[in-house]
């Protein structure tokens, strides 16, 4: 029996310039903000960042980390597309592999399978492959000959998630609707790490289904209350919108200056906690 408890910043000791990190989450839910803080607050670029884009690819595309990025997308779920991302691409600042939803599952899939790809029927007959022209297909061997996508593994040196509940083995919990991929995120990576709401001894009487994230794919886990935010991590808390659209709106040297130059994520709090009070 281990016990994997860390902080954030011996999470972001763990990683290294020019690592591909993958980062669970799906656009504005459930994000690993936290250890995403805590990356920005060190010298750690050069990333190949692999996620269902959210604001965690928004903060390192506006803090000029990323060299390229493996996504489906980048939105901030009531807020479209993520203007920070949308600002750093149009300025040309990384590279893109824009897949399709499905693609992007089956390279998760491949990876935690220790597979060089996994053949799909999305993104055949789209412009996935003009814009892709590494991508390859593969022909069935059976009698279907089918053509496929032969979508590669998206393997990772580090995986970030935030779940609800994690012991202090590595074992995970989610409360909310959706797992969001966070297990195969997981499995498809050299470590894991994993950020929580509160740590627990146990998940006596818990469903299954909730405890995908299991001890033997995590490498570390941090007790991060409100770790996720501005994401939701329902139940525990949901999106904050008003502080979202705020992100949205800035210009990032201004939000960065007020919210992320301090030395940890306890100030990131308090400065989020005194706008809120400055708004009532």
């Amino acid at each position: 029996m281990t016990d994997k408890t860390m902080t954030p910043e011996d999470v972001v000791a763990r990683l290294r310039s020019g690592m591909t990190v993958g980062i669970g989450g799906w656009g504005s839910r459930r994000k690993p903000m936290a250890l995403v803080r805590a990356l920005l607050r060190s010298p750690v670029t050069d990333l190949t960042v692999i996620s269902y884009g959210g604001p965690d690819v928004g903060l390192l595309a506006a803090a000029g980390r990323i060299r390229k990025l493996v996504a489906p997308f980048a939105t901030l779920d009531s807020i479209p597309l993520e203007p920070h991302f949308r600002a750093a691409r149009q300025a040309g600042a990384f590279e893109l592999m824009e897949v399709d939803e499905a693609m992007f599952m089956w390279g998760l899939h491949a990876a935690a399978n220790r597979l060089p790809f996994l053949p799909v029927r999305a993104g055949i007959g789209s412009d996935v492959m003009r814009v892709n022209p590494a991508l390859r297909t593969v022909t069935s061997p059976y009698e279907d000959g089918e053509t496929f996508v032969a979508m590669p593994a998206l393997r990772m040196d580090a995986a970030l998630v935030h779940l609800n509940r994690a012991d202090r083995l590595g074992n995970g919990q989610y409360l909310g609707p959706d797992p969001y991929f966070d297990d195969l995120f997981c499995e498809a990576a050299d470590s894991a790490y994993v950020s929580c709401e509160r740590i627990v001894d146990g998940f006596r009487g818990a469903v299954p289904q909730s405890l995908l994230v299991k001890r033997y794919a995590v490498t570390g886990v941090v007790e991060s209350p409100n770790g996720a935010h501005f994401t939701s991590c329902v139940p525990d808390h949901g999106r904050d919108e008003p502080f979202q659209k705020l992100y949205a709106t800035t210009p990032w040297p201004e939000f960065a200056e007020r919210f992320l130059s301090g030395p940890d994520e306890k100030s990131y709090q308090s400065a989020v906690q005194s706008w809120h009070e400055e708004r009532k």
